[in-house]
């Protein structure tokens, strides 16, 4: 009886796949979920196990592209394959029961009892996600809700639980690009420990077979692997992966390190090399790391350009005296923290004046959608935050009803939620205008980018004290630059300037703030 092995369905967009590499050859007698080949899709790489123990047949052969459904290969079940089941075990039959199962744990398992997780859907706009970090290795235990591993959208990364208790067998790769709905990892529900850590080792000496150090995967670098290492000069062979069986990864090779020159050839180079190289050879290290870009990043990216192509955005700028703000912070500031539980920082200040002036500015808090202008009765007010994965835009709903506490709680809300990966897709959509802070990094002047699909965003600086003119004489002052980024498209400069004036009038007199004048 043979088995035929097809390609599977690995993505709704994905349509065929190419044979990567064969680890076994044409004629091989083959395990059960012994790993055959590598299948290259345009989004993932990802391993063909075997369905059956037998003989392989080899149909498609390495570099072939092969539709979803097509044929790869055939296993031939036959007597020869049942024969090729090892048999040490029989050997020390005196200490391990003869019932014990020399076929692999995953055998024994009914296909109805293994749960297949997919890519759960995150929100309306998420087609795909990146896989983050496994947390629970291939063949642990895992119990029911135990978090197995961190799942990367574009907007937020969240946890992902186990739906099932029993053994956890991945089938996606740390840094993969799955679509909603793609396979992650099968649970083996009801599974034990692995056979491996139950099965004593007492066996006769000539029953240790070199296969349980080394096999078809051993010192055998994955794709990405087998590129980074080219790039460095460095035979695969001379790693110790850390992978399943001794392969080689990707974090394998980025740690790896390029041969060094013997001190024989150091000291005598051929005449053929520069002077220059040998500088360079002497000066130090000249390592290259090359690290994925997250969902995250690609996403921001790819948004970024899209408003500087798309948008006619200009900047317009102004200075702000800020003293009278901080005079009124250090004349508060305990008396706020000790009554609200929450410092009195910069932020609340701008918000407030930026909710006042785009209530009397409309257009700046309007976007585009089509032929079509949307304007807001309301300020959601996006915060631009710096988050271990990137930029993130948190937003503070109805801000302009907001009080001075209620708007810096919300603030350390969710930039707390931010430094630890855990705002939600509906904490960071649907905000009319965005602040961003490039002050606190020590930024003297920018021009911001509008965050899409907004038409303006407010930039602030750091506080610097310069001599100005005040009242005829020249004195020093704390002074900040600001800058509005906007959409020409939508908003005049008219509009931005009076608007910008506006802020700045609220923040040197901030007692505005408190009469709505």
């Amino acid at each position: 009886m043979s088995k035929e092995m097809r390609v599977p369905t690995v993505g709704e967009s994905i349509s065929e796949v190419t044979v990567g590499q064969w680890f076994k050859k044409d004629g091989d007698q083959v395990q059960l979920d012994e790993v055959l080949c590598e299948l290259e899709s345009d989004k993932a790489t990802f391993e063909f196990p075997a369905e059956a123990t037998g003989t392989l047949r080899i149909k498609a052969k390495e570099g072939d592209t092969v539709e979803i459904g097509g044929l790869i290969c055939v296993i031939e079940a036959s007597a020869t394959a049942a024969a090729a089941v090892p048999t040490p075990v029989v050997a020390a039959a005196v200490v391990v029961p003869a019932a014990a199962p020399a076929a692999p744990v995953a055998a024994a398992i009914p296909a109805s009892s293994i749960k297949e997780m997919v890519v759960p859907t995150v929100g309306e706009s998420i087609t795909e996600v990146t896989l983050a970090n496994w947390i629970k290795k291939d063949g642990d235990q895992v119990t029911l809700d135990e978090i197995i591993a961190d799942v990367d959208s574009d907007k937020a990364t969240f946890e992902l639980p186990a739906e099932a208790t029993g053994i956890l067998r991945h089938v996606a790769k740390e840094g993969d690009v799955l679509e909603i709905g793609g396979l992650i990892c099968r649970i083996e529900v009801g599974g034990a420990a692995p056979a491996a850590a139950s099965t004593p080792a007492p066996a006769a000496p000539a029953a240790t077979p070199t296969t349980t150090t080394e096999n078809y995967a051993t010192g055998h670098a994955s794709p990405a692997a087998s590129k980074i290492l080219a790039e460095k000069g460095i035979d695969s062979a001379t790693l110790a992966g850390t992978g399943k069986d001794g392969r080689v990864t990707k974090e394998d090779a980025m740690n790896a390190s390029a041969p060094v020159a013997s001190p024989a050839s150091m000291a005598s180079p051929s005449p053929a090399v520069s002077a220059a190289s040998v500088v360079n050879s002497v000066s130090g290290a000249r390592a290259v790391r090359r690290e994925k870009m997250s969902s995250l990043r690609k996403t921001v990216s790819r948004r970024l350009v899209a408003v500087k192509n798309e948008t006619a955005m200009l900047t317009t700028f102004n200075e702000v005296n800020m003293k009278p703000i901080m005079d009124l912070r250090s004349k508060f500031k305990d008396q706020f923290k000790e009554k609200h539980g929450v410092g009195l920082g910069f932020m609340s200040f701008f918000t407030k004046a930026v909710c006042v002036a785009l209530k009397e500015w409309p257009a700046v808090n309007a976007q585009i959608d089509g032929n079509e202008m949307v304007f807001h009765d309301f300020c959601d007010i996006s915060v631009a935050v710096s988050a271990p994965k990137g930029l993130v835009v948190p937003v503070i709903r109805n801000a302009e009803n907001l009080s001075f506490d209620q708007i810096e709680k919300e603030i350390v809300r969710l930039a707390g939620k931010a430094r630890d990966n855990k705002l939600s897709i509906e904490e960071m959509t649907g905000g009319t205008f965005t602040i961003t802070n490039g002050g606190v990094f020590g930024s003297m002047m920018s021009t911001p980018i509008i965050n899409a699909p907004q038409s303006a965003i407010l930039g602030m600086h750091n506080i610097v004290e310069r001599p100005i003119a005040e009242n005829g004489q020249v004195v020093i002052r704390p002074m900040m630059y600001l800058a509005l980024s906007y959409d020409h498209r939508i908003i005049d400069g008219r509009e931005s300037v009076s608007f910008l004036v506006r802020v700045k009038q609220l923040l040197e007199d901030p007692t505005r703030l408190m009469f709505g004048v």
